[in-house]
């Protein structure tokens, strides 16, 4: 469940982002994922990517390609968003 909260907020910082930049497609994202522990669990990468897809199902970013890359910090950053 943790998963989802964190693919929810990082999705959301997708389309603002879109919005602000005029994008009518996102294709894709390169997150940076630190070693994040939420209600005891560390979030999987692939976990987190699977959850993104799923809640981009239904906006501009349907179709997204992520990318995951584990890092040393206890945060996430996103890298990169491509789009049209």
């Amino acid at each position: 469940m943790h998963d989802l909260h964190l693919a929810n907020q990082i999705l959301k910082v997708i389309l603002d982002y879109a919005q602000k930049n005029k994008l009518k497609k996102v294709k894709g994202a390169v997150i940076e994922l630190g070693q994040i522990t939420e209600h005891g669990s560390e979030i999987a990468p692939e976990n987190l990517e699977f959850n993104l897809k799923m809640l981009a199902k239904e906006t501009l970013a349907n179709g997204i390609d992520v990318k995951i890359n584990k890092i040393k910090s206890n945060d996430w950053v996103l890298k990169e968003i491509e789009g049209e």
